[in-house]
């Protein structure tokens, strides 16, 4: 039996490419997006100039560094698909300097395989039971807060005691942030220094149990690099229990409320509180009363 050269010869196989790894896969779509989120910001949205030599549509790579707080080849890096880790600190401060929406925000901590650690993401503890009672305390002021002032949940009167809380991003609505950063929150507090230092030792004192949690760390980073006036409290290393106490606040559409400020602890361990704040006069409970009223045309978004 004669035996062919084809049947000698071993068969050769073309090697199978070797998948994709994941890992791969979400590093480039990382950079992508982050390109395309670049680009469609224009300087003057961010407060730069525009210049005369700009050849690249939105924002140069050295400018998201820069007022991300990044540095220029690590962030080069991260949209050339390095294989770098990325904290969520980073990723929270790309995502306001790329002014994300929600939903964009969410793809860019699911691309990087990270935990968003804001009040943004998920609301923890606010169970349905607990919404009712933010909602059978109208005309009363109340919201839900953690420790770290994370406003996880608000009923209508809240919403708009200083200013419309509605309109306020939801990664933004921690009363931390807003004292310090908001216009709105910054012109309704009638005595604004002295309750920016009183927040801020309470955050410290409270800061005591978190040090290494992400999400503690972000926002002392964040105010930090946002206010002058939250590193100068902050840098006093002024720590006090949370107390109970009145307040008064400069509301945009009825005046000055003057309240009773209460809090009640639903689970000391996570520090979640129930915030609410009862009229002191009559007056103020009159008032309380007009801004339910305006506030209940449109519902929330809690």
């Amino acid at each position: 039996m004669t035996t062919t050269a084809q049947e000698t010869t071993p068969l050769r196989r073309t090697a199978a490419p070797a998948p994709a790894r994941d890992a791969d896969i979400r590093r480039h779509e990382l950079a992508a997006f982050l390109r395309s989120r670049r680009e469609r910001i224009t300087p003057e949205e961010v407060g730069l100039p525009r210049g005369t030599r700009r050849r690249t549509p939105g924002l140069r790579r050295e400018e998201v560094a820069q007022l991300s707080a990044v540095g220029v080849t690590w962030y080069t890096w991260l949209e050339q698909a390095r294989d770098i880790q990325v904290s969520v600190q980073v990723l929270d401060a790309l995502a306001r300097t790329l002014r994300l929406d929600g939903s964009e925000r969410a793809h860019l901590f699911q691309l990087a395989e990270a935990v968003d650690p804001t009040p943004a993401a998920s609301c923890t503890g606010v169970t349905p039971a607990l919404y009712d009672v933010l909602r059978a305390l109208e005309p009363l002021p109340a919201c839900i807060q953690n420790s770290r002032y994370d406003i996880l949940a608000y009923n209508r009167t809240y919403a708009r005691l200083m200013g419309d809380l509605d309109a306020v991003p939801a990664e933004d609505r921690n009363c931390m942030i807003l004292v310090y950063t908001n216009p709105e929150w910054r012109r309704s507090m009638v005595h604004l220094e002295e309750s920016r230092r009183l927040m801020a030792a309470k955050l410290r004192a409270s800061m005591a149990g978190h040090l290494a949690e992400p999400a503690w760390k972000m926002l002392v980073k964040r105010l930090t690099a946002e206010s002058p006036e939250f590193r100068e409290n902050w840098e006093r290393y002024e720590v006090v229990e949370q107390r109970n106490r009145t307040k008064q606040f400069r509301n945009p559409y009825v005046g000055l409320l003057t309240l009773d400020h209460t809090d009640l602890f639903l689970n000391p361990g996570s520090g979640a509180r129930l915030v609410t704040y009862v009229p002191a006069d009559d007056e103020s409970r009159e008032r309380l009363a007009r801004l339910y009223d305006l506030a209940r045309a449109e519902p929330t978004n809690s």
